[in-house]
């Protein structure tokens, strides 16, 4: 999203492998927690980033900062409560879980930075929590647009009235075309880059907030 060369490829790895790991976990802790034992059956309820690998959403993560993992499977008939309900909360921890994490990362970032100093680690360090910021907000961002299969989808799907069940389930039928076209087309910079810069520039102001009473 941000163009990419060698160094910006190496510096993404642990921040994708981050980024999908609690994004994953998030989904299959909270489908569990609402009562259904199929992401733990199927190994899914952990942290291990290589159990939610997939291979052309971890390629694209890497050279764009926005991707996707194995879905976590889910049996919405187990859930406690409103079942929609309960598809939309596995849905929306998901990229929660991602924008968390960048904004613990810019906190670790500025903590860092300012313990290190001007320390020869420090640029290389700078490069690597820069790369968890943006592939976490990347991911966030990216997940909560509303196309199917995406998690903004299933949280659409709740939200919506029942008048709407034919055209969502149209929408969902000829989901995966709409992703390639939109994937494939300068549509996803226009909506994902500002937001993520936005988001970023919003973090890093929030982060030197919380932190000006104990670093220097």
């Amino acid at each position: 999203m941000f163009g990419f060369n060698l160094a910006s490829i190496i510096a993404n790895v642990p921040a994708l492998l981050i980024g999908f790991a609690f994004h994953e976990f998030a989904h299959a802790w909270v489908a569990d927690r609402l009562g259904d034992p199929t992401p733990r059956s199927q190994g899914r309820l952990t942290l291990n980033p290589f159990v939610h690998l997939d291979l052309f959403g971890t390629l694209m993560a890497l050279l764009y900062q926005f991707g996707w993992a194995k879905p976590v499977l889910t049996q919405p008939h187990y859930f406690k409560g409103n079942q929609k309900r309960g598809m939309m909360l596995v849905a929306i921890a998901g990229p929660i879980a991602n924008l968390l994490m960048a904004f613990f990362a810019m906190l670790a970032w500025v903590i860092t930075l300012s313990s290190l100093g001007t320390s020869t680690w420090s640029p290389i360090l700078s490069q690597i929590f820069m790369a968890i910021v943006i592939m976490n907000l990347g991911l966030g961002v990216f997940n909560l647009l509303p196309i199917p299969p995406l998690d903004g989808f299933a949280i659409l799907r709740w939200l919506l009235p029942g008048r709407f069940y034919k055209v969502i389930n149209t929408l969902e039928t000829y989901g995966m075309f709409i992703l390639v076209i939109v994937l494939f087309t300068n549509i996803l910079g226009i909506v994902l880059r500002p937001a993520v810069i936005g988001l970023y520039s919003l973090y890093q102001k929030g982060a030197l907030l919380l932190l000006s009473p104990f670093i220097g």
